[in-house]
């Protein structure tokens, strides 16, 4: 049995993380900023903690119930980088899997474009095992549509842009395989969903699993760019978002077969995601 302290427990991977760990059988410790407002399984050692405030994590690396931990499931919220998080996670436990993206490997000299990169050099750097599990966009991404969706209309921009979103839970159990099993260290794990699907063929398939029509009404880019701006509050992260998913209705977004490879089943589909969460979209 291993014990794994779970950092970002209420997540949407994350919880997901916690459950399969449970479910195994494992040791699971959850950090959690404020224990009041956390809904964990029986069984789940809950400590409070803060990756703003490094030492906070002490207690929840070496203390609790039963002392200390032997495997990290690290998310991290896109707060700036504390170093002396990894730091302390390498002088207390032997694995760490870390949540990523689909970001390129950097030499030690080169500037980080983005925190994840940033992270994942002080990861590798630090000492203990690591894995990446480098996550294209989520499934539940697709909730940002569900006022529309009750509208009968989604107005969004390029709908020829074809994604492969990932179901969370594959993210997860990807991640607790590298967790509690051999055979991972130094593993960059590139996890997406099993086919690529254009953003009004998403829509339809959600309207397909209601019961509903929900048509798809192409919005223009600079509509968009206003419109989402006002809504993120971060222009910069707009129109990274818009030239990628212009990009992406010229050449699909990648599709892998980590999920496959890992688990030795096929990566959930689109699909079987939205029959899940039907009812947060009515």
């Amino acid at each position: 049995m291993t014990k794994v302290l779970v950092i970002g427990a209420n997540g949407s991977v994350g919880r997901h993380v916690v459950a399969s760990l449970v479910e195994g059988g494992h040791g699971v410790r959850a950090l959690v900023r404020n224990r009041a407002g956390s809904a964990l399984p029986a069984g789940v050692e809950v400590v409070e903690g803060d990756l703003t405030a490094p030492e906070s994590l002490t207690a929840a690396l070496d203390g609790g119930v039963d002392g200390g931990v032997d495997g990290v499931y690290l998310m991290w919220p896109g707060i700036p980088v504390q170093p002396r998080v990894v730091e302390l996670i390498a002088e207390h436990a032997e694995r760490v899997v870390y949540l990523s993206t689909d970001v390129p490997d950097l030499a030690d000299d080169e500037p980080a474009v983005i925190f994840h990169q940033e992270i994942e050099r002080l990861i590798r750097h630090s000492g203990p095992a690591w894995t990446f599990v480098r996550a294209i966009d989520f499934a539940g991404n697709a909730l940002g549509w569900a006022d529309q969706v009750r509208t009968g209309v989604v107005r969004w921009p390029y709908g020829r842009a074809r994604r492969s979103l990932v179901h969370e839970r594959d993210i997860a159990d990807v991640a607790v395989r590298a967790l509690t099993e051999d055979g991972h260290d130094g593993r960059k794990y590139l996890v997406t969903g099993p086919e690529s699907l254009a953003h009004a063929e998403l829509v339809r398939i959600i309207g397909e699993e209601l019961g509903t029509e929900v048509r798809w009404e192409e919005l223009a880019p600079e509509a968009a760019r206003e419109q989402l701006t006002a809504a993120w509050g971060n222009a910069a992260f707009v129109e990274s978002r818009l030239r990628a998913w212009e990009s992406f209705t010229r050449e699909p977004e990648r599709v892998t077969d980590t999920v496959e490879q890992v688990l030795g089943r096929p990566a959930r589909s689109f699909r079987s995601w939205v029959r899940e969460h039907a009812d947060d979209f009515r």
